[in-house]
């Protein structure tokens, strides 16, 4: 009586058909790697969102405002300092003669270079999900029509063709594709899911850019008020 299964595929395979099982472990580790890794990445940066955007009407970016925003290498972070960068490069030249670019524009310009930079960060691992997502159903296809070829050169030498000696064999290598299956199709999911929330992401960013460029033109919120009362006290 022969014995069937995924132990005795391995044990049956030759060389390429091990190779390709554990290129197939190999994809599918590094999927949920990726998906573990990128959604742990992500929720936190959401976190670090909220409280940028919530911090951000207060915060003086002239000087010791900019690392209540995150610690460095936070996007937010990286965004309210090249902010802060830009507008001390457009004040130092001041001295010069000659056509300046208006400091709105100017701050504009840079800050949407900070975070197009930024949001392009965000995407580190979704090309390796998109691309184990798209090959793996491949490999495991690639796999079974292998063994299949393998299967029949043996049924052939044995001379025996009957149901049960052709059934397992090729059954057997059919497993191959529900492998790749396996593998692509958390890849897939995966990556949809990462990129919805990164684009969530790369939004909150961009306003939070455009909140930076606001409060670099007109000071916090905070010195705003104090002006505005100033202002009405005289008045009266």
């Amino acid at each position: 009586m022969q014995t069937y299964g995924l132990h005795h595929v391995w044990q049956q395979g030759d060389p390429v058909t091990r190779a390709t099982a554990l290129l197939l472990a190999f994809m599918s580790m590094a999927t949920w790697t990726v998906i573990l890794l990128k959604s742990i990445e992500l929720r936190r940066m959401a976190r670090r969102a909220a409280r940028a955007e919530q911090q951000i009407w207060d915060a003086d970016l002239s000087g010791s405002g900019v690392p209540v925003l995150g610690e460095a290498g936070s996007p937010f972070h990286e965004v309210a300092e090249a902010g802060r960068h830009a507008l001390a490069r457009h004040e130092a030249s001041r001295h010069r003669r000659g056509e300046r670019a208006d400091v709105s524009d100017w701050l504009a310009r840079c800050l949407k270079a900070a975070t197009d930079d930024a949001s392009a960060s965000l995407q580190r691992g979704l090309a390796l999900l998109a691309s184990i997502g798209a090959i793996a159903p491949f490999v495991g296809l690639f796999g079974t029509v292998w063994g299949i070829y393998h299967a029949l050169i043996a049924i052939g030498a044995s001379g025996d063709a009957s149901l049960d000696q052709v059934a397992g064999p090729i059954g057997e290598t059919l497993v191959m594709t529900a492998f790749g299956l396996f593998v692509a199709i958390p890849a897939v999911v995966g990556y949809n899911a990462l990129t919805r929330m990164m684009r969530g992401i790369a939004a909150r960013l961009n306003r939070f850019g455009h909140n930076v460029h606001t409060v670099l033109l007109t000071g916090p919120s905070a010195s705003v008020t104090r002006l505005e009362t100033s202002s009405a006290e005289k008045q009266a």
